[in-house]
């Protein structure tokens, strides 16, 4: 029973906070606009054999007929994937020099690391405006050192987005690639150059594939928000950056069509399971063949 009760918890979890909404979601996708609260129909108060009647996959062929989405979900996709790439090359040289800095400043540096978490999300984003802008901090200081004549347009650009994500969840990146650093055995590394590696060599036969899963883990924990990003392309990157977080909140908050943008969050969805599912099969196998 307490076995029971251990793997009920989490399971329990998912059901509630997952599993329901999801089933709620997918069922608006494949309802009809209504003029009415709610924006769509047929409901429960249709009746249930009513309502599954009713029910046709519409909304999904209109997403596939109107380029807009297909193209929204693509430049999501590029933005996620180089963000991501942009993340790993930042964050692995800091979690490097975190996981071979001294014992004692380990802890500060940690700190350091988690310490924009204390401020608001929205708020962070907000002080990149200031410091992108044309009149922005980076500008007046690049015109102070005589580097630029007139200012860089960053703003509303695909640049700033890139800049804004990365910023925003490099800690993810960092930590999951410190704790695999942190658990690295050094004597790995002191044969391999004793069998005659350069310390280069070493570094990219002996820490790379033992840290692979925390790079592996820190990707994950960047694409996964960065593909449906909402507030970061909105504030920084304007009209003309296209990304399936903003048709979502378009369909349901402005154009109110909340089937179809039911059917924009099962297709996003998909997305993101499709890969997870992969990598955990592939790890089922490696730990099969490990075995």
């Amino acid at each position: 029973m307490r076995r029971f009760f251990l793997i009920a918890v989490p399971y329990a979890w998912l059901l509630a906070l997952f599993l329901i909404p999801f089933i709620i979601v997918f069922k608006i996708s494949l309802s009809d606009l209504a003029l009415s609260i709610p924006p769509y129909s047929p409901t429960a108060k249709d009746g249930i054999w009513a309502m599954f009647a009713a029910f046709d996959l519409e909304n999904f062929t209109f997403l596939a007929s109107d380029d807009l989405y297909w193209k929204a979900y693509l430049s999501s996709l590029k933005i996620a994937l180089i963000s991501t790439v942009l993340a790993v090359l930042v964050g692995y040289p800091m979690a490097y020099g975190m996981a071979r800095a001294p014992e004692e400043w380990r802890p500060t540096l940690m700190m350091l690391v988690i310490l924009p978490f204390w401020t608001s999300f929205l708020i962070r984003v907000y002080a990149w405006v200031g410091i992108l802008s044309n009149e922005g901090l980076l500008n007046q200081f690049l015109l102070w050192l005589g580097i630029i004549d007139t200012p860089l347009t960053i703003m509303n650009t695909t640049t700033a987005v890139y800049i804004g994500i990365v910023y925003t969840y490099l800690p993810f990146m960092i930590l999951p690639i410190y704790a695999a650093l942190d658990r690295l055995d050094e004597s790995l590394i002191e044969a391999a150059e004793d069998l005659g590696c350069s310390r280069l060599k070493a570094f990219w036969l002996v820490t790379i594939p033992l840290s692979r899963n925390g790079i592996i883990a820190g990707c994950f924990l960047v694409f996964i928000p960065a593909l449906g990003e909402f507030v970061i392309p909105s504030l920084l990157g304007g009209s003309g950056t296209l990304m399936i977080g903003k048709v979502l909140f378009e369909e349901f908050f402005n154009n109110r069509d909340w089937p179809v943008a039911s059917a924009v969050a099962v297709i996003l969805l998909l997305i993101l399971i499709v890969p997870i599912v992969l990598f955990q099969r592939n790890q089922q196998r490696q730990a099969e063949v490990e075995s």
